[in-house]
């Protein structure tokens, strides 16, 4: 993933919209995006974090980010419209977005799988990023090109026992990149795409593997290479790809 040495004006001119923009690979993927010239659109529910973002992408010297609180949890699809209004008031077009905000509960056998958590995990990890990339559609195909990045897993490109909600969201995640990429392929722009970011060093994991050594794991530092790759022109003619990061090389 170290072989990728992008320009550093890479995303200069390009507005990303990064969800779970406080925390792990979506805090410093909206960093590093911001560190190459976009303007990014800072999304999550909690403002502090989301405010800590924001502060490091201005200390750095990078264009001025925009924070945009939402809960996803509870997100509506006229949410999703009136966020779609206010990045087309504001910025114009939209050249990107990172689905990276995901939820995932206590592992549970399906027969004792709560529905509650199953809705709030189809919700936040499948519901919401569709929403949200409906709203935005318009806006995506207005940019010169534009890519939209989905925040895969291993366990939605095989099953696992025990996963449960967040292994069938990310199928569904798989499937959703799938179809968009299949409808977007003659008719626009927009390149579509799904990343497993394999074993990182984030709460969300830390949950699911409370007994492993952190350190053991890579960084979401690890993983800019591959998503500024996506994300900038470089990428352009990538398509409909389920890319594993593990594994995935550079080549011009």
């Amino acid at each position: 993933m170290n072989n990728y040495n992008p320009p550093k004006d890479l995303l200069a001119g390009r507005t990303i919209l990064v969800t779970g923009a406080g925390d792990g690979i979506g805090r410093v993927a909206a960093e590093t995006f911001g560190k190459y010239g976009a303007t990014v659109i800072l999304l999550g529910h909690t403002i502090p974090k989301l405010e800590k973002v924001y502060d490091a992408i201005d200390d750095a010297g990078g264009p001025q980010p925009a924070i945009y609180p939402l809960n996803l949890e509870t997100a509506k699809d006229t949410d999703c419209y009136k966020l779609a209004e206010t990045v087309e008031k504001e910025f114009g077009s939209l050249e990107g977005i990172l689905h990276n905000a995901a939820q995932s509960p206590a592992l549970a056998r399906i027969d004792d799988y709560d529905l509650k958590a199953y809705y709030k995990v189809m919700q936040v990890n499948l519901n919401a990023p569709f929403m949200l990339t409906q709203a935005c559609m318009p806006l995506l195909r207005k940019a010169k090109d534009a890519s939209v990045v989905f925040t895969s897993d291993a366990t939605g490109r095989k099953g696992k026992a025990y996963w449960g909600a967040y292994a069938i969201s990310k199928f569904g995640i798989e499937g959703f990149m799938q179809v968009l990429a299949d409808e977007t392929r003659d008719s626009s722009n927009i390149r579509v795409n799904s990343i497993n970011p394999g074993p990182t060093r984030t709460l969300l994991r830390s949950g699911s593997y409370p007994g492993e050594d952190p350190n053991t794991v890579k960084t979401p530092e690890a993983l800019m290479p591959l998503y500024l790759w996506l994300m900038g022109q470089e990428s352009i003619g990538t398509h409909g790809e389920a890319i594993e990061a593990e594994t995935w090389e550079f080549q011009k």
